[in-house]
């Protein structure tokens, strides 16, 4: 009873399918002795690719509060994956740019996460993995438009 219900709710798919995927990607992260979990390789790989980004720049684009994410960037720095610079309109406000070692975990990281996606989508059409996304895309903004968020 309990799982057709699940089975039938899009909702509790896309909690079930989640929790898989991060199950997955956390059991692939320490088979392969990378020295960061999945989450930090998301922030790290965001830095990468925008380097100067601000702290609250991050909490936007994922979804996180302050906190987590203040607690992450430190992670990245205790691991000198990650240095931050102060910005000249504030004190307290700080770019974060990766440093060389960052960039290098990332190079190292991106084909085992090429793979893991391949696996995670296989024997799925490039068609239906479009209509995929635009469909949870459109479930993102209408649950963002009506939540309150502490970011």
């Amino acid at each position: 009873m309990l799982k057709d219900i699940i089975e039938e709710r899009i909702g509790s798919i896309i909690y079930v399918v989640g929790t898989l995927i991060r199950g997955l990607s956390s059991q692939t992260f320490s088979d392969r002795n990378f020295g960061i979990t999945p989450e930090q390789y998301l922030i790290l790989l965001f830095i990468v690719e925008n380097e100067g980004v601000y702290q609250r720049q991050i909490c936007e684009i994922t979804l996180k509060d302050r906190a987590n994410v203040a607690r992450l960037i430190e992670i990245l720095l205790k691991k000198d994956l990650i240095e931050k610079f102060s910005d000249s309109n504030g004190r307290r406000i700080y770019k974060i740019h990766a440093t060389q070692k960052g960039k290098d975990l990332i190079k190292k990281i991106e084909p085992m996460d090429t793979e893991l996606r391949s696996f995670i989508t296989r024997g799925i059409s490039s068609e239906d993995l479009e209509i995929t996304k635009r469909t949870l895309e459109k479930i993102k903004a209408n649950v963002i438009d009506n939540i309150k968020l502490q970011i």
